[in-house]
């Protein structure tokens, strides 16, 4: 209903007329009367007025607004509330609930809408083509014929009647003018015929005649099957363009300009492709957090994998210092009878498609890590005790720097690689451990790869074990190991046997303390991010453990009834860290909210073990391995990320550029104080608590 402004009217103003100005000299009917003389005298003074002005010719008729009957009844605040509404191609009498019979699966499935279900035809124009065998093309057909005799007939009719005229006609049409009568005649000139020929030079034709036997057949493909595998596993694989092109390879579509716009044409199809996961990726909060304290989830995003790694197992994963959006994934194979070629693939969260670069290794991957100073370069250890350094930021997919038998190598597995921060006056270099037992320290120089040992682990067995095992002397099979954040020198050890020693860089002889606790091999250990007197562990003995590095017991343990593949603390809460199980879930506490459960226990992948776990440092993100070569990123709940709502909301002010830097840093320092007394708070309450556990 169109809404009017209303006037106060009386029953007489209400109808009036709609003819334009009031006849001269008659007023309008329905207006009071300013004088009480009678009607005549009034008319005899209009007569004597002068005529009225251009204004007064024409009033506005009233227009009265009329209520429908049906019309509701709304109160003055439902009048002023706004209503939408969505308009929507669908056609409301179109029945949704038609069923069709499958003869495929035997049973009534749900018709889907098709195409043209919701068409409104606006106009219809008929055609005109019929099908020669229609009875209407006959009938057409049949029209036509008599059409056609009735013209013929009266052709006929009026040839018939001019014969009879003949002699007038003939006399009209050979009659002439003698006296003006002449005839012209003209010739034009023919344009000259051209003929033209081309003749070809013949190919060379030359005679080659040979006798090949089986054995010349068998060798030659065999060669070109040779050739064809070297020149994939150089860089056939990789997106970043050969050293081995030609020069018109860098003009048009080959060029770096070419390819760095084709880069971002690619980014920019995949994100409006999938424009409502990365809206959750920046947006998503869960609400439901804000009723349940103590409980969180994880919002699955993107499943990053390469078609050459589905059999093969995510053995590492790390997150590039510089370019937060990039990690890094290392395929390889645990079991012994299953080793082949290593894969090391660099996803990106801008382009989730496609690996931004590939690199391939004769052996499988077990571990890397990016230099924290020079973040393009990429430190892989493999299964075959050899170690390389690649360079992502050069078009070669072969590492530049690599280890071999005169430079040393390990002799099994290297199960973690670890860069060390650069020093004035020193190599830049990186550690390595491996099941052999021993710790080295790899220096990068201009033209090699030089090996430095820094300890050799001796295995030592418990005080409660037993005197068989006593008499067991050997070196002791190292699997992780972790750098102390303050003090560089001092570093953690976890071992095949359970055991986790205090080693550094100084003594290289012995150990400066023993930690008991684990009875298997211990696949993780790491400092915590802001307390640097605590580390945890993972084992597969199906617990996890906190350690004071003072104290050899642990201050807590928790069992996640399944093996332990990987613990990683939070870099943005001091009490958080998340675990991955055999069973496929990731499990996330919060210290200090729950030391008995998580808050959150969910399962990720199914029929699949989950390997390593990471977090992002710059967004609420982690991301899993499986052992079927797919990593999953997960976004984490408010809940689960420990950190107070302030500085979540400055995280996101300050990515946005909405707040000044100084102000963002000194906020996120004022919140790594608060992290470093919540553990110490904690600490202090597991130190207490620490024999009931």
């Amino acid at each position: 209903m169109r809404t009017l402004r209303k006037k106060n009217l009386n029953s007489k103003d209400v109808k009036t007329s709609l003819k334009g100005a009031p006849k001269k000299g008659v007023p309008r009917k329905g207006t009071p009367s300013k004088s009480t003389t009678p009607r005549k005298r009034k008319v005899k003074k209009e007569k004597k007025s002068p005529p009225p002005e251009e204004d007064d010719l024409y009033k506005e008729p009233i227009k009265q607004i009329i209520k429908p009957p049906n019309q509701l009844q709304l109160t003055a605040d439902e009048l002023k509330s706004e209503v939408t509404r969505v308009l929507t191609g669908d056609d409301p009498n179109r029945p949704k609930n038609i069923v069709k019979f499958s003869y495929k699966d035997q049973c009534f499935k749900l018709d889907p809408p098709g195409l043209a279900d919701h068409m409104a035809i606006h106009y219809v124009n008929e055609g005109y083509s019929m099908h020669t065998k229609s009875k209407e093309y006959e009938n057409q057909k049949k029209i036509d014929e008599l059409k056609k005799e009735r013209e013929e007939q009266a052709e006929k009719a009026i040839m018939d009647e001019a014969s009879a005229n003949s002699n007038v006609v003939k006399t009209k049409e050979n009659s002439k003018n003698r006296f003006n009568f002449s005839d012209r005649a003209t010739q034009t000139l023919n344009n000259p015929m051209k003929t033209t020929f081309v003749g070809t030079e013949p190919p060379p034709v030359a005679q080659y005649s040979a006798n090949v036997s089986q054995w010349q057949i068998y060798d030659s493909y065999v060669t070109e099957v040779i050739v064809s595998q070297m020149e994939r596993a150089e860089g056939g694989f990789s997106r970043i363009s050969n050293d081995k092109n030609d020069d018109h390879d860098n003009v048009g579509l080959h060029s770096e300009e070419a390819k760095q716009t084709l880069k971002i044409v690619e980014r920019l199809v995949n994100q409006n492709s999938q424009d409502e996961m990365y809206q959750d990726f920046k947006y998503w909060e869960d609400a439901s957090d804000q009723y349940r304290p103590g409980e969180g989830s994880l919002l699955p995003l993107w499943r990053f994998g390469y078609e050459r790694t589905k059999r093969k197992q995510v053995t590492s994963l790390c997150w590039n210092p510089s370019n937060t959006d990039l990690f890094a994934v290392g395929y390889g194979s645990y079991d012994f009878l299953q080793q082949g070629s290593g894969y090391v693939c660099c996803f990106s969260l801008k382009n989730t498609s496609y690996p931004e670069y590939i690199f391939i290794t004769e052996s499988g991957v077990m571990s890397l890590d990016f230099s924290p100073d020079y973040p393009s370069l990429l430190a892989v250890g493999c299964y075959d005790g050899n170690v390389y350094v690649f360079d992502v930021s050069i078009s070669s997919t072969k590492p530049i720097y690599s280890s071999t038998i005169a430079s040393g190598r390990h002799n099994d597995p290297v199960w973690q690689v670890r860069w060390e921060r650069e020093e004035p006056g020193k190599d830049l270099g990186f550690y390595s451990i491996s099941s052999d037992g021993n710790v080295y320290n790899w220096s990068v120089s201009k033209n090699e790869l030089k090996m430095e040992p820094v300890i050799q682990l001796k295995f030592l067995p418990s005080v409660n074990s037993d005197d068989q095992e006593m008499a067991i002397t050997g070196l002791a099979s190292g699997c992780c190991f972790d750098f102390n954040p303050k003090q560089d020198h001092l570093f953690l050890v976890g071992t095949e046997e359970g055991n986790i020693y205090q080693c550094s860089k100084s003594y290289s002889g012995q150990y400066l303390k023993n930690y008991y606790g684990h009875h298997m091999a211990v696949y993780s250990v790491q400092w915590n991010p802001f307390d640097n007197d605590i580390f945890i562990s993972s084992s597969s003995d199906w617990t996890v453990k906190l350690w004071d590095f003072r104290q050899s017991s642990p201050l807590l343990s928790l069992d996640l009834g399944n093996s332990v593949g990987d613990v990683k603390w939070s870099p943005y809460s001091s009490t958080t860290f998340a675990a991955v199980s055999s069973e496929g879930k990731v499990h996330v506490y919060d210290l200090s909210e729950n030391r008995q459960e998580p808050l959150c226990k969910q399962k990720v992948v199914k029929r699949s073990k989950l390997n390593k776990v990471s977090f992002s440092k710059n967004e609420f993100v982690i991301i899993v391995g499986d052992d079927k070569g797919s990593v999953t990123s997960l976004k984490l709940s408010p809940n689960l990320r420990g950190v107070s709502s302030s500085i979540e909301e400055d995280h996101d002010a300050q990515q946005l550029q909405e707040e000044d830097d100084d102000e963002y840093e000194k906020k996120k320092v004022d919140e790594k104080e608060l992290q470093v007394e919540r553990m110490k708070a904690l600490r202090k309450v597991l130190g207490g608590v620490k024999d009931d556990i």
